[in-house]
């Protein structure tokens, strides 16, 4: 955006330090907040997504100045549009740098959650054969846990990996809990 208000005249110059501000100062927030609360994991995700913002928005910029041909003076009419090769290293050498944990990190939320999902799937099955209802599934580390609620008598937990197994998921930590409930009428 800052490069665009560079290359035109017609647009306001306070509208790239807006656009900046609104990329770069939340994640900075968050990320001191959460090092503050003792949060290392949480302040590296929102350095990440401050690290990712800053590269996007040199990489835009010099895509736009190069489209602008911002770089070339009014005597040059020949030759590249960007004469700096080193700031296009840099900036591929910063894009690489947030490309690989942002792979690592997508891939491993996509393995998470196809995970739960599948775990999900077989246990409202499992849950449904015994009268029972599965009201959560989440996950915790590399465990799965589903939270189910029924009358008595509980659905039997061989069973579920029993099913689980034969689903793909025997390598899969599931943990269940199961809360029995009861229906009392109304006094009338």
């Amino acid at each position: 955006m800052g490069s665009v208000a560079l290359a035109r005249s017609d647009v306001s110059d306070a509208l790239p330090g807006v656009a900046i501000a609104i990329s770069l100062v939340p994640p900075l927030a968050v990320a001191g907040l959460t090092l503050h609360s003792g949060q290392p994991g949480q302040c590296l995700g929102a350095l990440l997504l401050f690290a990712t913002n800053v590269t996007a928005i040199l990489a835009s910029g010099i895509v736009v100045m190069a489209l602008y041909r911002a770089g070339r003076g009014r005597s040059q009419t020949t030759g590249p549009a960007y004469r700096r090769p080193v700031g296009v290293v840099i900036i591929a050498i910063l894009l690489l740098a947030v490309l690989v944990p942002l792979w690592i990190n997508s891939d491993r939320v996509d393995k998470t959650m196809i995970r739960r999902s599948d775990v999900q799937a077989v246990a409202e099955q499992w849950a449904s054969g015994a009268g029972w209802s599965v009201v959560g599934v989440s996950t915790k580390g590399d465990q799965v846990l589903v939270d189910a609620t029924g009358p008595n008598p509980a659905p039997d937990l061989a069973v579920l990996r029993h099913d689980l197994d034969a689903a793909g998921l025997a390598g899969v930590d599931v943990r269940v809990s199961l809360v029995t409930v009861t229906y009392q009428p109304v006094p009338k």
